[in-house]
């Protein structure tokens, strides 16, 4: 947890300020200053390991929650008093942070510094986030329950439904932007409508994480403004949420706009609109809908469309259309993922040639070609009636931001499963046995080498069985008290820091 100040850069602080505009609730994100390191780091890195992956914090990125007020008052120079009260996380729990926003904001603009002192120092005791246990969260003379969940997590959930009631008819074409990381800028008229279409967009490749960077409401006084609209080169891998008519010009190259209007209830019929020409973007009034070049790999899928827009027709509960489209998104995904799930474990070396007495061995290189190989037997047309060129589709997210950061984590699980499997085997090992064949040097350095894996397999808390650290543990004060006296002394010191 990050209470707000604890956020003592300057600059970030400036940022933050200039950011605040709107009558309403919304989000940012932003990049840590470089060679500052978060307090939070160590606890953060405990709470990585276990939390589903759209819950994992964002290295070198903070997300800013707003509560903006604004209400008229004769008595000020301005006819009216606005102010902003702003929350600063690694963590992207929106929807908690909204609602604890609701409780402290008004409050402080009531009772000033005093309020945001009290409220500090209930976050401050407030326990380490541990994903599929409840918290309870005093604040204020109140208690705030907040549940993690490991297999449906809603704490960072926005109306999915209602972020994507405006553009539903290309849902499955903005899916396939989501995916191969494309360069896109949502146009919205509000900060609110930005950041929530912005975290719908990323949220709707889930379960897969969205590893480009994306900014729910982006504003020219962004460190990275110059950045992200040079037109000297081709626009980099981000969403932008932004609500200034000054960026309808200055993002004109980009690739890819969505125009959103005031977004409508969920009850009413959005009309059908047709993909929109780039070139017919000049403006932030310009009419609402996608504007794009791009030609989607896969077929429509209609289906899907006729039974959102009979949920309108039958007046639906919101909440049921949010279920069928995440479903819908679910399914998708994991559709595209299940065959690329299959290839990487057939990475994985067979369990017979982990030796105790030799290092673990490698997993095989992902090889592209052979990859594309495995898709006419066992490609996504075992789960999914979509037809179109998935072989197009795989290879373009192959290049892509999204893969690199997918397969990175899952090349770190399986090699972290093979230093577990090499660990458990080398407890089964009679290394008393061992130590009767091999000289006193050897068995110091066997030592050593069993106290190091021990440090390091608790560290990154390696997928072992039950017992098997323990286990270890007997294993080196064993052979440690089968050493002379002088050696069994400086084997049971604790290692230099």
């Amino acid at each position: 947890w990050v209470p707000f100040h604890c956020c003592t850069v300057v600059r970030e602080q400036l940022y933050v300020l200039l950011s605040c505009l709107g009558d309403t609730q919304f989000c940012f994100r932003f990049r840590q200053a470089a060679g500052r390191k978060s307090s939070l780091g160590c606890f953060l890195d405990h709470f990585d390991r276990d939390a589903p992956v759209c819950l994992k914090r964002d290295q070198g990125y903070y997300y800013g929650y707003v509560y903006f007020r604004q209400v008229r008052d004769k008595s000020l120079k301005r006819g009216y008093f606005q102010k902003s009260l702003v929350l600063i996380s690694k963590l992207p729990y929106v929807t908690f942070f909204h609602s604890l926003l609701k409780l402290i904001a008004p409050e402080y603009f009531e009772k000033q510094e005093p309020c945001l002192e009290a409220a500090c120092n209930d976050i401050d005791r407030w326990p380490t986030p541990c994903p599929g246990k409840i918290l309870t969260l005093p604040i204020m003379g109140v208690v705030m329950k907040l549940l993690v969940s490991i297999i449906l997590p809603t704490v960072h959930e926005v109306d999915l439904f209602r972020c994507f009631h405006p553009v539903f008819f290309h849902i499955q074409m903005l899916w396939e932007l989501m995916l191969l990381g494309e360069a896109l800028v949502v146009m919205a008229p509000s900060p609110a409508e930005s950041s929530d279409t912005i975290l719908a967009l990323v949220s709707c490749i889930s379960p897969l994480r969205y590893c480009s960077d994306f900014r729910p409401y982006f504003t020219i006084h962004d460190n990275e403004f110059k950045e992200y609209t040079t037109r000297t080169q081709a626009p980099p891998s981000v969403i932008l949420g932004v609500t200034n008519p000054f960026f309808a010009k200055t993002l004109q190259h980009w690739p890819h706009i969505i125009r959103i209007g005031d977004m409508k209830q969920a009850g009413e019929m959005a009309k059908q609109m047709k993909v929109k020409k780039l070139k017919n973007l000049k403006t932030l009034d310009s009419k609402p809908g996608v504007y794009t070049a791009y030609k989607p790999f896969l077929n429509k899928d209609e289906d899907i469309i006729k039974q959102l827009q009979k949920g309108v027709q039958q007046k639906r509960p919101s909440a049921a259309q949010n279920a069928i489209l995440r479903r819908y998104f679910l399914e998708l995904t994991q559709s595209f993922i299940i065959p690329l799930e299959r290839y990487v474990a057939s990475l994985m070396p067979l369990q017979k040639s982990i030796s105790p007495w030799k290092s673990p061995p490698q997993l095989r290189p992902f090889n592209q070609e052979e990859f594309m190989k495995t898709l006419e037997k066992a490609g996504p047309q075992l789960t999914s009636r979509l037809k179109g060129d998935w072989i197009g589709l795989y290879r373009q997210f192959l290049r892509s931001l999204n893969f690199d950061g997918w397969f990175r984590n899952r090349r770190k699980e399986m090699t972290q499963k093979l230093e577990a499997l090499h660990l458990e085997a080398l407890c089964e090992e009679d290394l008393q046995l061992w130590i009767q064949k091999h000289t006193e040097v050897e068995t110091v350095d066997l030592v050593l080498k069993l106290k190091e894996k021990l440090t390091q397999a608790e560290k990154d808390q390696l997928p072992v069985k039950p017992g098997t650290l323990p286990k270890l543990q007997a294993h080196i004060e064993s052979i440690i008290l089968s050493l002379p006296e002088d050696l069994q002394g400086i084997l049971h010191k604790p290692p230099s820091p």
